[in-house]
């Protein structure tokens, strides 16, 4: 009787760590920022290899924040352009704009130096930052560069280089006040007004 007793309970656990098991995580959630929300915390490795926080900046700037898929592709490329474009009239308002893709440090440093981007970019390898944003991903891809004059870029044995990433994330863009909430969000990206329609929003708020 004991015996049966003990294999009834054994059942009863096994069944329970499964239904444990089974339930998805809070961390699964997918994530829906709405404006008014607080922007999570965040840190990543730069285009110069250095550790940028958000902390160091919201309270004292108003962050842009634009996830994008990725350097050297033609829509990314004409939004960096724009960005770089527009930088020193977003500065002047106490704007820092940051760029966040799945690419390496190493490839947005490559991507920074070629078309002589004036902002910061960062990488999410492995897209737990967009995550955060509830930025949706894709599977990753490859890019063959080209420079400011489009022509080839080539690796040290003078072929073409490949530049692999390993997820692609949407065209997303944010700003967070200096309040640490978001005040702006967009899900429908046109890389080329993306810069005028930032600014033009940031323009509003001076105005209230």
């Amino acid at each position: 009787m004991r015996n049966a007793v003990s294999v009834s309970m054994l059942f009863l656990c096994l069944a329970a760590n499964l239904a444990v098991a089974d339930e998805p995580s809070k961390d699964d959630k997918p994530v829906d920022l709405k404006i008014g929300d607080t922007a999570p915390v965040f840190e990543r490795r730069s285009d110069q290899d250095k550790t940028w926080t958000s902390a160091d900046y919201v309270g004292k700037k108003i962050v842009v924040l634009y996830f994008y898929p990725a350097d050297f592709t033609s829509g990314c490329t004409a939004q960096a352009q724009k960005f770089r474009d527009g930088m020193n009239q977003l500065a002047d308002k106490g704007v820092v704009v940051v760029g966040v893709s799945g690419d390496s440090v190493s490839t947005h440093e490559l991507f920074k130096k070629t078309q002589m981007l004036n902002f910061t970019l960062l990488a999410d390898e492995d897209g737990s930052l967009a995550k955060k944003f509830g930025v949706p991903l894709s599977k990753g891809g490859e890019v063959r560069p080209r420079d400011a004059m489009n022509k080839p870029i080539l690796d040290g044995d003078g072929k073409q280089l490949v530049l692999k990433r390993e997820v692609t994330a949407a065209r997303w863009t944010f700003i967070i006040g200096k309040d640490g909430k978001i005040i702006y969000k967009n899900t429908k990206v046109n890389p080329v007004v993306d810069t005028k329609q930032v600014t033009e929003f940031i323009d509003g708020l001076e105005k209230k």
